[in-house]
């Protein structure tokens, strides 16, 4: 029987140990400070990324693994077995991460590899990622493999809870003088995924009703469906991660086990610490 290995990015923000788990190979997005490069859950991650940023002032910018970097994963994979890829990248709209993974085919032109725009972030990716690696595991096909996470897709929810608009004002995205009104008034913005980029939809006070507020819009997407699947996102925050699941547990009827993953340096870049969010996969068919 065929084999198909499943290939990501780091903007999945899929923990390590479920990526080892699946044998998922994740490209990381890279992370410049200046002059110098550092690989997205490799060599930095949300924590170290803003205590270097606090240091010097400047938050880094991002970029999009090469073409070779994908080709390496590719070959990879390929050279220990299977007989083709199937590689999900983080959506196209917040970068160019999809459009590296497919040049890189151009460089093992004989070599079955197929790349999928994800249209999604984070976890909303990251479980597309693992469907598509519970797929391959089963024998499925790659048209097989690709369905069952596109079909996955329609049932997920991302929302998300900023601390700050100090890190979006450090970047340009908001002024500062904004930003100093938000955080004196306490304002908590919240964000969501719409046309597969991370947009912001509406402005709370307080964490209290950020987080109450993030709970109801992702129990209004489930519509009184359960969730098969759940992740909480945070940026440096795994504490206030633990608190948020067992509020959200309130809300809305969660798995057993709810995943914790950190957003990553690619993606928390533009959110800062604090972020708090949840990622929840309606039932299918309920």
């Amino acid at each position: 029987m065929p084999t198909v290995s499943i290939v990501t990015d780091s903007d999945a923000s899929l923990p390590d140990a479920l990526a080892a788990q699946y044998g998922i190979r994740q490209v990381p997005i890279n992370i410049h400070f200046g002059d110098e490069t550092l690989r997205s859950g490799v060599d930095i991650d949300d924590t170290e990324l803003f205590v270097r940023a606090n240091r010097d002032g400047a938050l880094p910018t991002t970029s999009a693994p090469s073409p070779g970097q994908f080709a390496a994963a590719y070959s990879e994979a390929l050279d220990a077995g299977s007989d083709s890829v199937v590689c999900l990248c983080v959506s196209g709209e917040v970068s160019a991460t999809y459009n590296a993974a497919v040049q890189a085919c151009q460089l093992l032109p004989d070599r079955q590899i197929t790349v999928i725009d994800t249209r999604s972030i984070s976890m909303g990716q990251g479980f597309m990622v693992l469907e598509a690696a519970r797929a391959a595991r089963e024998g499925a096909t790659v048209d097989e493999i690709v369905a069952r996470a596109e079909a996955l897709r329609e049932r997920t929810y991302l929302y998300a809870a900023l601390d700050t608009l100090k890190y979006l004002a450090m970047s340009g995205r908001v002024g500062h003088l904004t930003a100093g009104m938000a955080t004196l008034l306490n304002i908590k913005p919240i964000l969501t995924l719409q046309a597969g980029k991370l947009d912001m939809l509406e402005k709370v006070r307080t964490q209290k009703k950020a987080w109450a507020r993030v709970a109801e819009l992702a129990a209004t997407g489930l519509n009184g469906r359960p969730a098969e699947q759940v992740a909480i996102l945070h940026v440096s925050a795994s504490e206030e991660a633990k608190r948020f699941e067992a509020y959200l547990r309130t809300v809305i009827a969660c798995p057993p086990d709810v995943i914790h993953a950190d957003f990553t340096a690619g993606l928390s870049v533009h959110t800062g610490p604090g972020m708090i969010g949840v990622v929840a996969v309606a039932a299918e068919g309920a």
